[in-house]
């Protein structure tokens, strides 16, 4: 029976490390690369998945996108028809219904649909960006071979960058799934370390997303919104325009909720409005936190006043 490689690529060091050990591995079989794109992309890493990893792979990486269109469109008609009689403001509604409009970007639309951000504990980003349009992307891939080939003749595989070390979540995470007869889940990295891949990767000759050598621990969304206080600082000060662009889908986001209040990072604590938890809690404020010190009370001068690095990694990647 016959297997189809599907490799998920994000542009960071274990989805690299997969696609090179699937071409090594399995170097005249049938494998496919799919980068899923948040919208939330830094732009080193769109250049580095089209540009480079393209030319090193030899094959063509194909890019999916989440639409949020219809759910948009079915929350205007619910905020037309319902959000009067939950005693929402009419004047709020109306600007509520003009600004549910698709923007075309999955992170801000998927945002604007929800009406708030995703948090660590409803990481709903995961799943709607990414998960759910690669698995389309299989499902019609599979419905595309199984017609060319009569039927019940092939296997996709799924290959997918995950190590057990990781997180707590990921600790069990199994090297082989069976989702159906058809679709299998393979991790073949689940046990290495994080180092491992850098080191597998480097002994290619294959470079490392650029990100990493500027102190990213992380580089798919950027930023994350489980994103570190060291991760909020760094990029802050090497791409400011990422958090001007936050920013603004803080006020756009906020214009689409019913609650009348959004902010990229969990506001903490008890407020009497959702802008007063705005106002305590959005992407400036979580900034100027980021340039404390421990304790968050005050400013870390040698921080502030020292300028950043031109490589700082935490792989060994500078020389």
């Amino acid at each position: 029976m016959k297997r189809i490689k599907v490799v998920s690529v994000s542009g960071g060091k274990d989805s690299t490390a997969c696609a090179l050990l699937a071409l090594e591995k399995y170097p005249n079989e049938d494998i496919r690369f799919v980068f899923a794109d948040t919208g939330n992309e830094n732009e080193i890493t769109l250049e580095y998945i089209n540009d480079y990893l393209a030319k090193v792979l030899d094959r063509e990486i194909t890019t999916v996108k989440a639409d949020f269109t219809s759910q948009l469109k079915h929350k205007r008609n619910v905020a037309i028809n319902k959000w009067a009689k939950d005693g929402v403001d009419p004047y709020w509604i109306n600007t509520v219904i003009n600004n549910l409009k698709p923007t075309g970007n999955p992170f801000l639309d998927l945002c604007k649909w929800k009406g708030r951000f995703p948090s660590r504990r409803a990481q709903f980003c995961t799943e709607q960006l990414k998960i759910i349009p690669i698995t389309e992307y299989m499902v019609r891939l599979m419905d595309e071979r199984s017609l060319l080939a009569g039927g019940g003749n092939e296997i996709v595989e799924s290959w997918q960058g995950v190590r057990r070390d990781e997180s707590e979540n990921r600790k069990a995470a199994k090297c082989w799934e069976v989702v159906g007869s058809d679709y299998w889940i393979r991790r073949p990295i689940v046990t290495w370390t994080a180092q491992q891949t850098v080191d597998y990767i480097l002994s290619k000759g294959v470079k490392l997303n650029p990100l990493y050598s500027q102190g990213c621990s992380r580089v798919g969304c950027f930023p994350c919104i489980n994103s570190r206080k060291d991760e909020i600082f760094n990029i802050s000060e090497r791409y400011p325009e990422h958090i001007d662009r936050i920013e603004q889908w803080e006020k756009e986001v906020m214009l689409s909720s019913k609650r009348g209040g959004a902010t990229f990072f969990a506001s903490c604590g008890d407020f009497d409005s959702p802008k007063d938890a705005m106002a305590a809690g959005n992407i400036r404020q979580a900034v100027e936190w980021s340039r404390t010190s421990h304790g968050g009370k005050q400013y870390d001068m040698i921080k502030c006043l020292l300028e950043l690095p031109q490589c700082s990694s935490a792989y060994g990647l500078c020389e």
